[in-house]
């Protein structure tokens, strides 16, 4: 071809955003300078789902906002974002990212007893199936539910965001980390080496799912501010008796900090009789913010730069130990 032939311009970013979290969406739209694309999203009478996108997105990068939340609409918003993929798909949408702060179904990752289902897998499966390219997330339950896909997936962390509050809203003078269970001793352990605190750790015996019967202490919080780490706060059972443990056991008080504040059943009652000071949490869920123990953190710089360098190809990684400002 002749060399003055104008070469085709780059495919742009279009912003979609399912119901469960507008106010996100909005966000991270404003951060990026960036409107959302019209979607119509609808249920029919016999409640089945029905979408429309109301603009073109042929040969575009398409960014699909959609969280997982919501004790009775999860499982309608799972479906909105499986619809509207498999829109985007047979509207020649150049390459599909599902944009899910908060993995639904995350907590169901292994095979844990006999007849169990891995339903983790099942979600991955059935985001590949209906057309989505990328994911990315932000404090996978577990992160080995990245290897459920075959595509890649962009486990985000909300870490430096809360580190960057812990700094500047927190007095750390004579305070200490406390994981409320083995599997998230990980987690604090990287954020006590970061603060140049110490940490506990809770041991918690389940007898059911949401259900904690005992909890045992190793390390010692007396006279100390806790800071009591987990990556979600759902049914809040294990905050509230964790938070009572630490007390009782000399704790001057009890601060929680949680990646996903879903607070769903009687949560927001066990809140407010709990004896926390605070409970932190960041908004890749909505959260009614009315608890005045309740305190929030912004993760939408963290989800758009991530949008932003994906879409250029740039590293990613840089996201992992940095919070935009």
């Amino acid at each position: 071809m002749d060399s003055d032939i104008e070469e085709m311009t780059s495919n742009s970013i279009k912003l979609l955003a399912g119901n469960s979290h507008p106010e996100l969406a909005e966000r991270i739209s404003r951060r990026l300078g960036i409107p959302l694309s019209k979607v119509g999203v609808y249920q029919y009478s016999n409640k089945e789902t029905s979408v429309t996108i109301g603009e073109s997105i042929r040969d575009e990068d398409v960014y699909i906002i959609q969280t997982g939340f919501g004790a009775e609409e999860i499982n309608d918003f799972l479906m909105e974002l499986l619809i509207l993929i498999h829109a985007c798909k047979t509207a020649s949408a150049r390459r599909i990212t599902a944009v899910i702060p908060n993995f639904p179904y995350a907590r169901q990752d292994k095979k844990d007893k006999s007849r169990a289902p891995i339903t983790a897998k099942l979600i991955a499966n059935l985001l590949e199936t209906a057309g989505c390219d990328n994911v990315i997330t932000m404090d996978l339950h577990a992160s080995q539910i990245q290897g459920f896909f075959h595509i890649p997936v962009d486990n985000l962390y909300g870490e430096p965001s809360v580190l960057n509050y812990v700094r500047t809203k927190i007095d750390l003078k004579n305070a200490i980390l406390v994981s409320p269970d083995a599997g998230g001793a990980k987690r604090v352990a990287s954020l006590a080496d970061k603060l140049d605190l110490n940490f506990a750790l809770i041991h918690k015996e389940r007898q059911k799912a949401n259900e904690v019967s005992r909890m045992v202490l190793v390390g010692d919080v007396t006279g100390k501010s806790c800071l009591l780490i987990d990556d979600m706060a759902d049914t809040c059972g294990t905050l509230v008796k964790a938070c009572d443990t630490l007390l009782n056991h000399g704790a001057k008080e009890v601060i929680a900090i949680v990646t996903h504040g879903i607070f769903s059943g009687n949560a927001r009652e066990k809140l407010q009789n709990s004896r926390l000071s605070r409970i932190v949490c960041t908004n890749t869920v909505p959260v009614d913010m009315n608890l005045p123990i309740i305190d929030q953190v912004d993760i939408s710089p963290t989800l758009a730069e991530a949008i932003r360098r994906l879409h250029n190809g740039e590293s990613i990684s840089y996201l992992f130990t940095h919070a935009p400002m």
